[in-house]
């Protein structure tokens, strides 16, 4: 191999990585180009506004469709069984723990789990309150 060969071999790569550096500048520099005449162009527009020019097709809005809440999109709106301060009969579930059933008194209503509504409801003979489902409750 002669002398100029193997000298030739790597400017020849240096000048190929040169290519790609000119084409990302020239890349960049098209991108800029085109920010500033999209920013030339909205100030024309600014500038046509502001002495009263009319623009070549105005913008027009149209209206939207009346929308109706959740609650009445034709679905029925169900109320608790039971009120504040009503005497019931608690049904005790057969699966789980087993509680005691008899008379509760409700407490709180609280919102549905699916298709039932809970209670907080309380027993005079227990400390504490619980949580049922209004198909485990009867009137008292």
């Amino acid at each position: 191999m002669s002398r100029h060969s193997t000298k030739s071999a790597p400017r020849a790569a240096k000048s190929r990585r040169g290519e790609g550096r000119s084409a990302k500048r020239t890349g960049k520099s098209v991108r800029v180009a085109a920010k500033k005449a999209a920013k030339t162009a909205r100030g024309a527009t600014t500038a046509a506004l502001r002495d009263g020019a009319e623009t070549a097709a105005p913008m027009m809005r149209a209206p939207s469709p009346p929308t109706q809440p959740a609650a009445t999109r034709g679905l029925p709106v169900r109320a608790h069984k039971y009120r504040v301060g009503e005497t019931v009969y608690f049904n005790s579930p057969s699966f789980g723990r087993a509680a005691a059933s008899g008379s509760y008194t409700v407490v709180r209503l609280l919102p549905s789990e699916g298709d039932d509504y809970l209670y907080r409801i309380k027993s005079a003979g227990e400390a504490f309150e619980r949580v049922a489902k209004e198909s485990q409750l009867e009137k008292a």
